[in-house]
């Protein structure tokens, strides 16, 4: 979801230093790389130009996709037309009734609460400050989501970044090293120079190391892909002599980056599917904020295209249950108001996690949604800290390679509506938090402050001459006097179940958007899409199933269903229904969002998944 790309600028480019050797003046500077000192930042604090993100395969593959809706795919007879109910306002349900609305039909789409947007939703709080879901990030290799941008005119509300990456380091606290992507040098020859002229993170005999393992993938393609699902990233790079430094410095980095999650439990197939799919993109890695909330500036736009063209959202909709036929079909979707809803298309957009509580007891014995059981989503934590005074920021993501922080920004800095001359705001991702992301410790059954400082020792090694001594925070009792930045106001969002965990294994489980139900069709990142579970993949997967439901409209036949494991097929024979337990209680957690975690959501997160709360007690 967050940094899905960051894959391209470590693995791909150091796999590509072989190619690039022969080609690299040998007068480039080895130390062009930037050095940024917490005392003085030699990067630029500015937006950039909108980058050419439109010339490669796969935008123009999602162009085209998008004009079918308005082309073949629109109806020509009001016969044609489909009431389509959907449940669930993230970004994949908002896509999904956006393409439909362009096609000619009427979409609904059923949000349980207030505010749109799943995972990339926010609110203010009572301060008015705005409190995000996770740090999100948007690559010019989504292009999906840059078409969403262009179809509605919003390009401008995206702030591009220099085309950079910057990292810190482990070993020089308060010191950060950068990945410079030159303009004018194309793919893939930019990652491979950027990763060359890089002296601090790989030696050269490490960077060449990690080719020869990653050749097979350029030779064998998506069969070579697909075979090494099976293997953890540390898994392969054990298994092809990849040096150990090399997980220190990158793939710790990358995997928390990919899925939250560590490199001994991230899938190698989620590594190659990402450079595979963006290694012919000069721009991909680089970067942009948005700039300012997401549901005022992404989701509402949405949401007026779809209602400009008929359809409709509505929030504060919870469905309570999905009720069938005898035959399995669906007669009505019954909300905890009590109305039904009767239309003629029913769309989930809900996450796996719901999705597998709502599931209807006619088809709980089918293989398709048995498969389900094998996905699961993985906790994530996000964090928002106002410090009293301005940090030696730069204007750009920073990648922490922190045990416990992912990446984090000044949000003071990087976002126009969160802009602040006086003090900093900075939004870090917590990961990873779990003991299935690989973490010794369930954090989300911690308290805030213990979240908080253990957080604040992780940022007294990333600003050891600015963070404070503070007795609030035991772990900044080290901080020296010239350290004077103090923590005045935070917010801790848990999200207990985020994203699909990538675990080695779970990609053949990802379900298609085509169901074995008649009439209904699967939405959400974790469906079968060629983009990992993300705003990218959110977007492309709700488009696919707004393809499945035109298409069928226009009287062709469905796409087929996505080949199941016999021995998921085997299982469901013997599977004895039950009475689906549904969502307990109101509010974000409930429906699979993050919140900040009070009295009310922790005895509902204890109820409903009481896995996050048992993990933490057994440490």
């Amino acid at each position: 979801m967050i940094v899905r790309n960051f894959v391209l600028s470590t693995v791909l480019a150091a796999s590509s230093c072989l190619a690039f050797q022969a080609h690299t003046p040998l007068n480039v500077r080895s130390s062009s790389t930037s050095r940024v000192h917490s005392g003085s930042s030699s990067l630029a604090m500015r937006d950039y130009p909108k980058p050419n993100v439109e010339d490669t395969d796969n935008y123009r593959f999602a162009n085209e996709m998008s004009r079918s809706f308005k082309t073949t795919l629109k109806i020509t007879d009001p016969a044609q037309k489909k009431k389509v109910a959907i449940i669930g306002g993230g970004l994949s349900g908002l896509a999904c009734a956006k393409y439909l609305s362009d096609a000619g039909h009427e979409p609904i789409v059923y949000e349980a609460r207030d505010v749109l947007g799943g995972k990339v939703s926010a609110w203010q709080d009572a301060d008015g400050d705005w409190i995000e879901t996770g740090l999100h990030i948007f690559f010019g290799a989504y292009p999906n989501v840059m078409n969403v941008f262009d179809e509605l005119g919003i390009h401008d509300r995206l702030q591009w970044k220099i085309h950079q990456m910057i990292f810190a380091m482990q070993e020089l606290p308060g010191e950060f090293t950068t990945f410079d992507f030159i303009p004018g040098i194309p793919a893939p020859f930019n990652f491979g120079l950027a990763i060359l002229m890089n002296q601090k993170m790989l030696t050269f005999p490490e960077k060449l190391q990690t080719a020869p393992p990653l050749i097979p993938m350029l030779i064998e393609g998506q069969s070579f892909i697909d075979a090494q699902d099976e293997l953890s990233v540390t898994q392969f790079m054990r298994k092809y002599g990849m040096p150990e430094r090399i997980n220190e410095e990158v793939f710790i980095a990358m995997a928390k980056a990919l899925d939250f999650i560590d490199p001994d439990k991230l899938s190698m197939t989620v590594v190659l599917t990402a450079m595979n799919r963006f290694l012919n993109e000069s721009n991909g890695l680089q970067m942009a904020f948005l700039d300012g909330n997401q549901p005022d500036r992404l989701c509402k736009p949405m949401a007026d295209h779809v209602e400009k063209n008929g359809g409709k959202i509505i929030t504060n909709a919870p469905v309570k249950e999905i009720v069938t036929n005898d035959d399995g079909t669906i007669n009505h979707l019954l909300l905890r108001s009590g109305e039904k809803i009767v239309a003629d298309e029913y769309v989930s957009a809900m996450p796996v996690d719901i999705v597998k509580r709502m599931l209807p007891k006619k088809w709980q014995t089918m293989p398709y949604f048995r498969q389900l059981d094998e996905l699961e989503g993985i906790p994530v934590i996000n964090l928002h800290m106002w410090f009293d005074r301005k940090l030696k920021a730069v204007d750009h993501l920073c990648f922490s390679r922190s045990p416990l922080l992912s990446v984090y920004a000044d949000m003071s800095v990087t976002c126009k509506e969160y802009a602040d001359p006086d003090k900093s705001m900075l939004e870090l991702v917590f990961a990873p938090c779990s003991p299935i992301a690989g973490g010794n410790i369930n954090w989300i059954g911690k308290t805030d402050e213990e979240i908080i400082d253990a957080t604040m020792g992780e940022l007294a090694r990333l600003f050891p001459t600015e963070i404070a001594n503070d007795e609030t925070w035991p772990s900044t009792s080290k901080q020296g006097p010239q350290g004077q930045a103090k923590l005045i106001k935070y917010a801790v969002v848990k999200v207990p179940r985020s994203v699909y965990a990538a675990i080695p294994g779970r990609n053949k489980y990802r379900p298609s958007q085509t169901t074995p139900i008649p009439q209904f069709t699967m939405a959400g990142d974790f469906t079968s899409q060629k983009f990992l579970g993300s705003m990218e993949g959110a977007t492309l997967a709700g488009k696919l199933a707004a393809e499945v439901i035109a298409n069928r409209a226009k009287g062709n036949a469905d796409k087929p269903i996505k080949e199941i494991q016999q021995h998921i097929i085997d299982a469901a024979a013997s599977y004895v229904p039950k009475d689906p337990v549904g969502v307990k209680g109101e509010g974000a957690i409930a429906f699979g969002g993050g919140y900040t975690v009070g009295k009310q959501e922790e005895d509902l997160l204890r109820e409903s998944d009481p896995a996050q709360y048992e993990a933490a007690l057994a440490k």
